[in-house]
């Protein structure tokens, strides 16, 4: 869990892909100096090197959870080495531009298919771009029969390319569910996120995150925006957000239950899942029969048991509004998660690439 990555969730536009131009810096050029002082007939050659370019770097760092600093500036430029001096004096490196990132970042050739890092803890650090080495002054270009070479060497050009950046939210659980489903309205109930809530579909247009506290423990909630049936097609808006629950380790799957049909609803979820892959049909899934407020006993007993049946397994019935089954399904989703970290210190396979969207 990390410290902040929540915060100021409602203060900065959601961004979590960004393409970004690269470039190190070049090395300094070398000198061709000779020693030139009274009395000294033979001074020989005292050019200095010249230093190396600047590096890019990216470094994960806590307090933030968005791409947004890189939608305005999508280009950056490391400083060129400083030139090679005469008495020997080495020419300064060029300043290294360090990007910082939040937690979850990913980062990909420009095909978007080769990964190049996965930034998951801050103070990791990763060389995008190497500067260029510093060119060889004329002093070390002396040799026996060569006491005075006018020779040097021009600075090596720095790296540059395109990479994209993908943030995938680092969270302990993800919801997921249509739209209208109650996501929103449980993950405020439960935390103190503050999504906005309206009574029309597709009201959530980027993830949310929030911290629930349950018995004295704390985990992260992400609320996922709503998918429709062929989201993986881009309908709607698409399956772009799934990305973010991939490193959730339990998700909970709201249907709502004043829909006409809940078992074709779950349906429809779990067959965007599939689409899209990435592990995501093997998570462990709790099922929650949501605003089970607006229905009277029989209607909740005959849905929820269409949903068992075309889940395979129990449902837990639950009002966001009210709060009723809201405790059962966070102390499951402890559990769960507990789990799941236990799991992951037993390592974990490499993820899958990612294609930009």
């Amino acid at each position: 869990m990390l410290p902040g990555a929540w915060r100021n969730t409602r203060a900065m536009k959601f961004l979590d892909q960004a393409k970004i131009f690269l470039r190190s810096g070049d090395g300094g050029n070398g000198c061709m100096s000779f020693r030139r002082e009274k009395f000294i007939e033979f001074g020989g050659p005292n050019g200095g090197d010249g230093g190396r370019g600047g590096h890019v770097w990216a470094e994960c760092v806590e307090g933030l959870n968005t791409l947004i600093d890189f939608r305005y500036q999508q280009h950056f430029k490391a400083k060129r080495g400083h030139h090679g001096m005469g008495s020997d004096r080495t020419g300064g490196s060029g300043d290294d531009v360090v990007l910082k990132v939040p937690a979850g970042t990913q980062i990909f050739e420009e095909d978007g298919e080769t990964l190049i890092a996965d930034l998951t803890e801050p103070g990791q650090r990763v060389l995008l771009a190497k500067g260029g080495d510093g060119g060889r002054g004329n002093a070390r270009f002396k040799t026996s029969t060569n006491r005075a070479p006018r020779k040097f060497e021009e600075g090596w050009p720095g790296e540059e390319r395109w990479i994209w950046m993908r943030l995938k939210l680092i969270a302990d659980a993800g919801i997921i569910g249509l739209p209208n489903a109650g996501k929103s309205t449980f993950l405020a109930a439960v935390s103190r996120a503050k999504p906005k809530i309206a009574d029309y579909p597709f009201t959530t247009l980027h993830p949310n995150l929030g911290v629930v506290y349950v018995d004295g423990e704390e985990f992260v909630l992400a609320d996922i925006p709503g998918l429709i049936e062929g989201a993986h097609e881009g309908k709607g808006v698409g399956d772009r957000f799934l990305g973010h629950i991939e490193r959730c380790g339990v998700l909970l799957h709201l249907v709502d239950g004043t829909g006409e049909d809940v078992a074709a609803d779950y349906r429809t979820i779990r067959g965007e899942l599939a689409a899209y892959g990435q592990d995501l049909p093997e998570k462990v899934e709790l099922v929650a029969l949501n605003k089970c407020d607006a229905l009277d006993e029989a209607t909740i007993a005959e849905r929820k048991s269409a949903l068992e049946e075309a889940a395979g397994g129990p449902v837990v019935t639950l009002s966001g509004a009210t709060g009723h089954g809201r405790d059962a399904v966070l102390r499951d989703l402890l559990a769960h998660i507990k789990a799941a970290r236990e799991a992951e210190k037993d390592g974990t396979g490499a993820r899958s690439p990612w294609t930009p969207q």
